[in-house]
């Protein structure tokens, strides 16, 4: 009888390859009258921090601006949309659609003090660049310690306002 080391790493591995073939079948099946396998469409985001914003760079290729909505609510940006499926006859031979559409949202919280009235977005190529301002950045403020009665200011700096 020979021994077989157990290794986690590899059940680990086989059952992450399973539901990968899970999905893929679920996703690549037929679907509806079209044939075509439903999608949902997710665009890929990055987001770079510079010296003084934040930019919020998206792959929305074919959209334009008007396909496109930005909000921002309780410090939460969410970027949301729709892509139009292209719909083709079914004719001699095969086909396949592999360019998937419908709605999708995106969401980030920004950091508290961001201005959202300072927010610029711009579409260009199919790429949208979101760019967010940094907040100011909030300094100490010393604080006056009274000795004897009368108040001094301990290597002070006059108080700012936050």
């Amino acid at each position: 009888m020979a021994l077989i080391r157990w290794e986690p790493a590899r059940e680990i591995q086989s059952l992450q390859q399973e539901v990968n073939r899970l999905f893929g079948t679920f996703f690549d099946a037929p679907a509806g009258e079209a044939g075509i396998a439903a999608r949902r469409w997710v665009p890929a985001m990055d987001l770079l921090e510079q010296d003084d914003h934040y930019v919020l760079k998206a792959d929305l290729p074919g959209l334009t601006d008007k396909d496109v909505d930005i909000e921002v609510e309780d410090r939460v940006l969410t970027v949301s949309g729709k892509r139009s499926s292209e719909h083709q006859e079914r004719k001699d031979g095969y086909y396949r659609i592999e360019r998937a559409g419908g709605s999708f949202s995106r969401s980030l919280t920004l950091p508290e003090g961001v201005d959202p009235q300072a927010i610029e977005a711009t579409v260009q190529h199919g790429v949208l660049e979101v760019r967010i301002p940094k907040p100011a950045e909030r300094k100490p403020t010393r604080v006056a310690i009274k000795a004897g009665g009368s108040p001094e200011v301990v290597e002070g700096e006059p108080a700012e306002a936050a």
